[in-house]
């Protein structure tokens, strides 16, 4: 089963909307609400201590949970009919555009709670970046491991005024041990969630509607998480 949710999630990675720019991306969306000077302020540093308030990061927030919610439940669908997205239309593939989305939306709660860049300074996808990504993934899934890494790797960023990510942290607090457990748990819920999509698929077009329904409900479910984790670390507050 980890070799299941190895292989979904490095499909997934592989997706273009995976690949958030964090200072482009946190700029549009501040610039919508805040002068220009306190959006770039914010990039160069973090939103909260760009003087973002907790309300405006909590409504952006959920602006974009709905954004992707809607994104992976489209997607969901059309690879829930039969036929449809053609070579795509396979239950791996349907997982693996879901993590795709969901690995998106959580690079995006990130930047917006105060998390540095998490791709490498070339803004690749790069092996440390992997980890990252699945402990993010684990908050969402509500993996208690995955969680207390996180909280242990922000309260050190935000005590040192860290703008990258301590790489000792993550091998001190066993974040790479913790990252393969993620996997191991999300090959279990794949595998699960590939026979409730199979099952859906027998029915035509019902097929794609409950696989939809299924996406959007699990995806929500996950973001809030994440969303209620990040918002209470000091990286959001300082």
């Amino acid at each position: 089963m980890a070799d299941f949710s190895e292989k979904v999630i490095t499909t997934a990675m592989s997706l273009p909307v995976v690949r958030v720019d964090r200072d482009s991306w946190l700029y549009a969306q501040l610039s919508k609400y805040v002068p220009s000077e306190q959006a770039m302020q914010a990039v160069s540093s973090c939103p909260a201590s760009a003087g973002i308030s907790k309300e405006l990061m909590g409504q952006i927030a959920d602006g974009v949970i709905r954004n992707h919610v809607g994104l992976a439940s489209a997607g969901s669908f059309a690879t829930g009919v039969p036929g449809g997205w053609a070579v795509l239309a396979t239950v791996p593939a349907d997982l693996a555009q879901f993590y795709g989305v969901a690995l998106s939306l959580a690079q995006k709660l990130a930047y917006l709670y105060g998390w540095p860049d998490l791709q490498d300074s070339e803004g690749h996808l790069d092996e440390e970046t992997r980890y990252r990504l699945i402990l993010l993934l684990g908050v969402m899934m509500g993996v208690s491991q995955a969680s207390a890494v996180i909280r242990k790797v922000a309260d050190q960023m935000a005590s040192e005024a860290s703008r990258r990510i301590p790489r000792q942290a993550m091998t001190r607090y066993g974040a790479y041990k913790v990252a393969k457990q993620v996997l191991r748990i999300l090959g279990v819920k794949l595998t699960k969630q590939s026979l409730a999509r199979g099952t859906a698929k027998v029915i035509p077009l019902a097929g794609g509607v409950v696989s939809g329904g299924i996406t959007a409900v699990g995806l929500s479910v996950m973001a809030g998480k994440l969303k209620r984790h990040l918002e209470g670390r000091d990286l959001a507050m300082s």
